[in-house]
């Protein structure tokens, strides 16, 4: 049965702060490139990006086509508790009548590809069953705009639609260790996503979910998600959650970082004066009630896009010189995509690099890498451990589900 990578979560460039890159044809190229055949079209509530989706040929069941990328209609939603939703919708019609359900309740529908709704989590819950879509907590431990930040449970969010809420974001500052310590969660599917803003390889499917599935529709993709019919998750891939800026508790004016009891002690106030930002980790710990996975959670893999990992390798300071762009080329047209390359090249068959470059992909294979975790909004450091360093205890791995690839 096929393996299909997919981004399911980025946004379009009628939403704030994105490039104006971020249209079609450019996602369909960098999409085939990075090795995702699915991807989630972002802002498809936006009357501009829904006529322009409304170009695509219809592929198959509720999928759009271009070249060799496949796209479905998602949507992130913010409610009134400022509670981010991730939506996907089976057709066109239905993103119609959702917009047209939301529309009265929003201000900037047709100014903002993630539009502000005057409505409850449990009450577009409620518009996204009768649109037959599926929905789920977009980063549901951010401690801006993610579920956890405002609420205590899936209920507190959802009230009497909880049970029809069939997977979480997990975010860029979590993964599956850490969100699997929240017991009401088991039950749930945990996607991958990228919240893509901008479509260079660096931002483009940095996290992404490969599902089992006989073919790329939406009723297949539903079934994915829902574990039905020998169909869902293999395995999910992301950042180091240590990266995420909000994964440590911290002061958003100088950064240092706090445990919780530190937080609680200085009533959430820096020494600096500045106040401290409560991170996943430390809200995870207040939540937890479980510290077991359940049997059906696939395996989570760190990996940072090949990109970076070639930045690292040459020791340059931007994805965006002659020779990371060289190195990510070849290697891209030599073996068809960037996840070829991470997940599935045989690495003594990798020519035409800088060694260097070689040598850091198998490093980052095998879960050599340090991580300076990020907390407060300032993100964290990634290093690649060197021949005559010891792997720190914090980058071991530290339970089953944080592995090197060479033990998939």
């Amino acid at each position: 049965m096929p393996l299909i990578n997919a981004d399911l979560h980025i946004h379009s460039k009628y939403s704030m702060a994105t490039s104006n890159r971020m249209d079609i044809p450019t996602l369909a190229v960098e999409s085939a490139k990075k090795g995702i055949q699915l991807v989630g079209t972002g802002d498809c509530l936006h009357r501009k990006w829904l006529d322009e989706i409304k170009t695509l040929p219809e592929v198959a069941d509720g999928i759009y086509g271009l070249n060799q990328t496949k796209f479905v209609l998602t949507v992130e939603i913010e409610d009134t508790d400022r509670v981010h939703h991730l939506i996907i919708l089976p057709s066109i019609s239905k993103a119609e009548e959702l917009r047209e359900a939301v529309e009265p309740a929003s201000v900037n529908i047709d100014s903002d590809g993630r539009p502000n709704v005057d409505m409850s989590g449990a009450q577009i819950a409620q518009l996204a069953k009768d649109a037959g879509a599926l929905i789920g907590p977009a980063h549901a431990f951010t401690p801006w705009t993610g579920m956890y930040a405002y609420h205590e449970c899936l209920e507190g969010c959802y009230e009497d639609m909880t049970q029809y809420i069939s997977f979480v974001e997990l975010g860029l500052s979590a993964d599956t260790d850490l969100a699997d310590r929240i017991k009401e969660l088991h039950r749930l599917t945990f996607l991958t996503n990228s919240d893509a803003h901008s479509p260079w390889p660096n931002k483009l499917a940095r996290e992404f979910n490969r599902f089992k599935m006989e073919d790329i529709t939406f009723d297949q993709l539903e079934k994915a998600i829902l574990r039905e019919s020998g169909l869902g998750p293999q395995m999910n891939v992301g950042l180091f959650p240590q990266e995420g800026k909000y994964h440590r508790s911290a002061c958003i004016r100088c950064y240092q970082q706090y445990t919780l009891r530190e937080c609680i002690m200085k009533k959430w106030r820096c020494k600096c004066g500045g106040r401290i930002k409560k991170g996943v980790v430390e809200r995870i710990e207040e939540l937890s009630d479980t510290s077991s996975h359940p049997e059906h959670r696939p395996p989570y893999l760190h990996l940072i896009p090949l990109s970076e990992i070639i930045m690292l390798a040459l020791g340059t300071k931007s994805i965006h010189t002659k020779q990371v762009k060289h190195n990510w080329e070849t290697l891209v047209k030599q073996y068809g995509s960037e996840v070829t390359v991470l997940l599935d090249t045989e690495l003594d068959s990798i020519e035409g690099v800088d060694p260097k470059v070689k040598k850091a992909v198998r490093m980052f294979r095998e879960g050599k890498v340090k991580v300076t975790p990020g907390g407060g909004g300032q993100y964290g450091k990634i290093e690649i451990i060197k021949d005559d360093e010891t792997l720190p205890v914090e980058a071991e791995s530290t339970g089953e589900f944080q592995r090197s690839l060479l033990e998939f």
